[in-house]
């Protein structure tokens, strides 16, 4: 299948350069440092059931308008003004949503969900008319007839009570987010597949591990912020937070041996199918698990004591994260990641333990377990690695 019949003018040129990250890229993801550590300290402020089913649905908005923010840029000319533009203007409506992110069940949901709509509409309506004679354009209309069904009831779930709201959003991220899954079929409109998307995957895994990179440094601020603000630091805190930082080492570490540039994975299956896998869905969770890590650790610097949400925040955290990294794997190379299933099962031992008489051990056992499982397999991950190479 041809899918170029006329080069729009928007469209990024091809050659050496072609899959570099530019400046208005790196820029972009600037909003994305505050827009996590928000998400994170909501999550802080609501450690509760419900209070990590909101965050979870806000998370899910906020990574999705980076993710199809990414994607278009996979596209788009960054040199062109009209681009630098757009991504000004995507800018701000991530901005917003990442101001009214803490109070969105409450006051502030409209300004979430418009700066939301705006997004996801805008760039797809923009899309559209850029890639005029190209397959894009007609895969962005399919695209934007999703992005508008959700919008219609991100908006419209602004306008109700707290529990409601929070059902109407996530039916609507729901459709927003199972849109490639069912290749954009619309009425009336056909489908775009997957393979209609000529896709430049060392981009797209470059953007992808900058952002993870945002996601892990959300925690050093918070762990410093956390001691800062401490009247007196404690060996205790002191502790906590060097574990704190092995524990972010080590997860950064085992990323790059499994995703870097120079492994296997990094030039496995390019096929845009395998590349949505990887990245829209697998890395969202790797990136959720690292806000989910930052919570913990601002939990066992400033807490004496184990009570369950300490648990399954120091816990959960590397258990999505390994999620993410199972999917990944499968993704790109069809790898079972045996040892990632082996250290989800001793995160969970730890966990179990933890509930179970975490009341009798001081917050820093449980911290040092897990660092100890994740230490492990960051070696293991690095070995095999090499071995490969």
């Amino acid at each position: 299948m041809n899918s170029q019949v006329v080069r729009p003018r928007l469209l990024r040129p091809e050659g050496r350069e072609r899959s570099e990250v530019a400046p208005i890229e790196l820029f972009f993801d600037l909003v994305y440092v505050f827009a996590i550590i928000q998400v994170s300290h909501t999550l802080l402020d609501h450690l509760t059931w419900l209070g990590f089913v909101e965050v979870a649905v806000l998370f899910g908005a906020v990574w999705w308008a980076w993710n199809y923010s990414a994607w278009a840029m996979n596209w788009l000319d960054p040199r062109s003004g009209l681009v630098r533009v757009l991504n000004g203007l995507l800018m701000l409506a991530s901005l917003g949503m990442a101001l009214a992110l803490p109070h969105a069940f409450t006051e502030d949901g409209l300004l979430f969900a418009a700066c939301y709509v705006a997004a996801q509409v805008g760039r797809a309506a923009f899309m559209a008319v850029a890639m005029r004679g190209h397959v894009l354009a007609k895969n962005y209309t399919n695209l934007l007839a999703w992005s508008s069904s959700a919008g219609v009831l991100f908006l419209a779930g602004a306008f109700l009570d707290t529990v409601p709201r929070l059902i109407v959003w996530a039916i609507a991220l729901l459709i927003d987010v199972s849109g490639p899954r069912f290749d954009f079929r619309f009425p009336g409109l056909g489908s775009a597949p997957m393979h209609t998307w000529p896709t430049d995957a060392e981009h797209l895994a470059e953007r992808n591990r900058l952002v993870f990179i945002i996601a892990l440094g959300e925690s050093i601020l918070i762990m410093g912020n956390t001691l800062y603000g401490m009247e007196e630091i404690t060996v205790r805190a002191v502790l906590a937070s060097l574990f704190g930082f092995v524990g972010l080492f080590v997860m950064w570490w085992a990323y790059f041996a499994l995703a870097g540039h120079d492994t296997q994975a990094s030039h496995g299956d390019e096929s845009t199918s395998a590349l949505r896998s990887a990245f829209a869905y697998a890395h969202a969770l790797m990136v959720a698990g690292a806000i989910v890590v930052a919570v913990s650790i601002e939990l066992r610097i400033s807490h004496d004591h184990t009570d369950a949400p300490l648990v399954l925040t120091t816990v959960g955290g590397p258990l999505i994260y390994l999620a993410g990294n199972i999917l990944f794997l499968r993704s790109r190379t069809g790898a079972v990641a045996r040892e990632r299933y082996l250290a989800a099962t001793a995160l969970l031992i730890i966990g179990v333990v933890g509930l179970a008489v975490g009341h009798a051990l001081p917050p820093i056992v449980i911290g040092l377990a897990v660092v100890v499982v994740m230490s492990t397999l960051a070696v293991v991950t690095q070995l095999r690695s090499e071995r490969q190479a």
